[in-house]
C-alpha cells in the first residue's frame, strides 16, 4: 500500500484525483499506476484500470488469477467490473467510498452473486492516510475555486 500511496501523491502533483494502484503477483509488484484522467483526457484512465491493463500486457494474458490489486480508494463500479472480468484474486483498498464505491460502499460488484468470478476484499489498509490525501486534495480544489470568482 505504500507504493500505491506514492502513486496517489504523484497523481495529486499533476492535479489528478489522488488515487494510486499497484498490482502484485507472487509477492512482487508487476505494475503500478495513478489516476491520469485529466492528463490523458480519458474517463477510463483510473489507476486500477491502468494497472490491470498493463499487467495483462506484462504477462500476456487477460486472466490475472493470482493478482492482488492494492488501491488507495475503494474501486468505482468501472474498476471493480474490470477486476472481476480480469479474474483478479484479491483487492486491498484504503479509503472507503460510501457514495460510489463498488467493493461494499454503495454496492459490491467484486462479490456480486450473478457474476462468474468474485474477488476477495480487504478494506481499511492505511485508511486514515489514504482518506487524508483525498481530503486535502479536494479541500485545496475547493479553496482554489473560491478565489477570484465573481
Amino acid at each position: 500500500m505504500e507504493e500505491a500511496l506514492r502513486q496517489a501523491r504523484k497523481a495529486a502533483t499533476k492535479g489528478e484525483v489522488p488515487v494510486g494502484a499497484v498490482l502484485v503477483v507472487n509477492g512482487s509488484i508487476l505494475t503500478k499506476a495513478h489516476n491520469q484522467v485529466e492528463e490523458l483526457k480519458d474517463a477510463t484512465a483510473h489507476a486500477e484500470m491502468l494497472a490491470v491493463t498493463a499487467a495483462a500486457g506484462e504477462i500476456g494474458d487477460w486472466r490475472l488469477h493470482e493478482a492482488t490489486v492494492y488501491v488507495t480508494k475503494e474501486p468505482c463500479p468501472m474498476c471493480a467490473g474490470a477486476m472481476v472480468l480480469s479474474r483478479v484474486k484479491r483487492v486491498v483498498y484504503g479509503a472507503a467510498d460510501p457514495k460510489s464505491g463498488a467493493a461494499g460502499g454503495a454496492l459490491n460488484l467484486l462479490q456480486f452473486e450473478g457474476l462468474n468470478h468474485k474477488c476477495e476484499i480487504r478494506s481499511g489498509v492505511k485508511a486514515d492516510e489514504c482518506r487524508e490525501l483525498l481530503r486535502e486534495f479536494f479541500q485545496s480544489k475547493r479553496a482554489g475555486s473560491n478565489q477570484g470568482g465573481g
